[in-house]
């Protein structure tokens, strides 16, 4: 790079000699300087051979420069993209650790804003900034010393205006980057839209909503257009007062250049490269200014993602976390609590012992705490007080992805990716082989259906699932836990979305599934769980019963009341 500037600091002098050492006729002491470069090297008769070879080193001067521009921007370039790519990557890293907690107060739309286009700002910063800022700099502190030496009082007449120039940035550098955060959280707004549109585009259609839909699009839409419509006219403006100064600053220098030409004191080639150099003072001026306002709105895109990165994951691993080898599957609560704020307690008082391979079932009204108090035990949350151990051990003590490895988990939706039924049941299971994926899908009763599909275990299930029925889906959740083959098992809800027929087909799946395993199963459909020898009733976030389901229903309690009121 400094290269670069050096050799472009060089491309006025080629003409400077062309003017004052051949077209101009008379030698004065102004421009002796230059004929006598011209006729020692070429003598008087070989002008049209001066005029070629100083053409001729023009044209190098500009090939050089172009050639080390070219390459350092490739390489700043190259930087750039993978700074954008390490950036990406952390991002994602720290959401993927990042607990529930987190996600649930976000939408996910706006977190992949953040990944896939704020992220961006870091190439910006590359390309824009580091480059822009060192040769702009390098390049105006050599042209001010050779202007300042070649005349001192033009010199400082062109800086008259860089007071003006310093003001501009200021006022305009805070509304760009203020003006550049409303674009960037209006088009995450926009994405929101898009997203929820079209993954609900089958309830849109039902109701008969996309009108409203399509108006609620534009509505986000216009305001996107609206910040982005501001940013430009501020730009705009930005860049007429840029011009403005250069202008002024301009005429101001050729008046006074003018006039010492017409008195003798500065030949017209000293005024040219004056001139150029003049072009090479307020260009690096004028680019820094615009780097800063560019650099502004990549601040912004860069401060939301350091949100991110700031944020703390409140599940972290603990120094000196031990790894869980092989888990036994006895689960204690003790005297836990679990809160988002002091004020809105979620779980109270929980003591609990599950021994291994009991089969313990949840139930209790909509806001229980029944889904929350499972979250806890793969560390989707950790407990506000008081603590959860498995086999004795604090699972805050544990490594999560030692403790997650010993969990087997199906939940109410089967979240299944946009690839084949083979990879989603070996998900939780990697490098499981086919045989191994087909058991698994026997064992969950899923083979025949696989089988009856256009291609096997290769169809591709589409976006979320949705070539498939609720009941398929939830099979290949099921498979997907027996190939895991977990110790412990958690269920939330596997059954609430499916009608009788289908629930109970899938509730002898898991039953079989449940042999041999330590088994947590919340659920609202109490008549599928009757039958186990442990149920907790919660109420409140509080333990209110516990027993087998014939004891509880002769007890006549809040079991007894559940029990009849969805018989």
């Amino acid at each position: 790079m400094i290269a670069g500037v050096i050799i472009n600091l060089l491309k006025p002098w080629p003409f400077k000699y062309m003017v004052d050492g051949i077209l101009t006729p008379e030698i004065t002491s102004t421009t002796s300087s230059a004929k006598i470069f011209i006729a020692t090297y070429f003598g008087w008769t070989s002008k049209m051979g001066a005029i070629l070879l100083l053409s001729l080193a023009l044209i190098l001067i500009t090939l050089c420069s172009s050639f080390i521009t070219l390459i350092t921007n490739m390489v700043l370039l190259r930087i750039g993209l993978e700074g954008t790519l390490k950036l990406r990557t952390d991002l994602y890293t720290c959401l993927q650790s990042l607990p529930l907690k987190y996600h649930d107060a976000r939408r996910s739309s706006d977190s992949s804003y953040r990944v896939t286009y704020d992220s961006q700002s870091i190439q910006t910063m590359y390309n824009k900034g580091f480059s822009t800022i060192f040769t702009s700099t390098l390049m105006l502190f050599l042209a001010l010393i050779i202007m300042m030496r070649m005349d001192w009082k033009l010199t400082l007449l062109s800086l008259a205006v860089l007071p003006l120039f310093i003001l501009s940035m200021r006022y305009y550098a805070e509304r760009i980057r203020k003006e550049s955060t409303s674009i960037q959280e209006r088009e995450s707004d926009l994405l929101a839209t898009a997203q929820e549109g079209l993954s609900s585009i089958r309830m849109i259609q039902s109701f008969g909503r996309e009108a409203f839909e399509v108006d609620q699009f534009h509505h986000h839409a216009k305001r996107s257009l609206e910040a982005s419509f501001r940013l430009n006219i501020t730009s705009t403006q930005s860049a007429l007062v840029i011009g403005t100064l250069m202008a002024l600053g301009t005429a101001l220098m050729y008046s006074l250049g003018a006039l010492q030409v017409l008195d003798s004191k500065l030949s017209l080639g000293d005024l040219l490269v004056f001139s150029t150099y003049l072009v090479m003072l307020y260009q690096p001026i004028e680019q820094l200014t615009y780097t800063a306002w560019a650099l502004e709105g990549a601040a912004a895109g860069a401060e939301r993602c350091f949100e991110v990165l700031d944020e703390k994951e409140a599940t972290k691993d603990l120094p000196g976390a031990t790894v869980l080898e092989q888990a036994e599957g006895e689960i204690c609560f003790h005297d836990l609590s679990f809160f988002y704020t002091p004020e809105k307690t979620i779980l109270k008082n929980i003591n609990l012992v599950i021994a291994p391979g009991e089969r313990v079932a949840f139930v209790g009204g909509t806001g229980a705490g029944k889904s929350t108090l499972l979250s806890l035990i793969p560390r989707f949350y950790d407990p506000s007080e008081g603590k959860l151990t498995l086999d004795g051990k604090d699972l805050r003590t544990l490594r999560k992805d030692s403790l997650r490895a010993q969990l087997g988990m199906v939940f109410q939706e089967t979240v299944l990716f946009s690839s084949t039924i083979e990879e989603n049941i070996a998900y939780g299971r990697q490098g499981a082989s086919k045989e191994e994926i087909m058991e698994a899908a026997r064992q969950a009763r899923a083979y025949d259906f696989i089988m009856g599909m256009p291609h096997g275990f290769q169809t591709h299930v589409g976006e979320r699932g949705g070539h498939l029925s609720v009941g398929q889906r939830q099979r290949i959740g099921i498979a997907r836990a027996f190939l895991k083959n977990a110790p412990i098992l958690l269920l939330d809800e596997p059954t609430s979305a499916l009608d009788p027929q289908t629930e109970k087909a899938v509730m002898e799946t898991i039953f079989e599934l449940m042999q041999g395993r330590t088994t947590l199963i919340v659920t609202h459909r109490i008549a599928t769980v009757h039958r186990l020898e442990k149920i907790v009733v919660l109420e409140g976030g509080t333990i209110g019963e516990q027993g087998s389901g014939a004891h509880l229903l002769s007890a006549g309690g809040s079991y007894a009341r559940l029990y009849h009121a969805m018989s």
